[in-house]
């Protein structure tokens, strides 16, 4: 399967809540980087990243391209239900997935700044992320 249908895969396991899809996905040392995750393997991407699977209704593809092993992901996520964060019930994220032998190696996030003003620090105690 090429990278780029391994990454709508793992998207669509956050909207279904497979998680053994994403653990079979996952390379042993995979790393998961954000503004509040600084590489962290896949314990830590299990208990503070994977639990939000809940709130996620569906993923909105803008852009997927890919180079080799690299798939670069640009959507718009709409979720369950408004929260503090996202009173919106969406926010859009770009994020740059590596995958290796058919295993995701790595996930680097990007975003901009945190909604409502907030510094980076609010808006992590508040997500959960902090």
């Amino acid at each position: 399967m090429r990278s780029i249908e391994l990454a709508r895969r793992y998207y669509e396991s956050y909207e279904t809540g497979d998680r053994t899809f994403v653990e079979d996905l996952l390379a042993a040392d995979f790393a998961f980087t954000s503004p509040f995750d600084d590489g962290i393997g896949r314990d830590a991407y299990f208990a503070r990243c994977w639990p939000n699977h809940a709130s996620h209704r569906k993923f909105h593809f803008e852009a997927m391209m890919e180079d080799g092993d690299v798939v670069l992901v640009v959507y718009r996520l709409e979720m369950h239900f408004p929260n503090a964060v996202h009173p919106d019930a969406s926010f859009r994220n770009a994020e740059r997935m590596t995958f290796e032998k058919g295993k995701l190696k790595s996930v680097d996030v990007f975003m901009g700044d945190p909604p409502g003003g907030l510094t980076r620090r609010q808006f992590a105690e508040q997500s959960g992320a902090a």
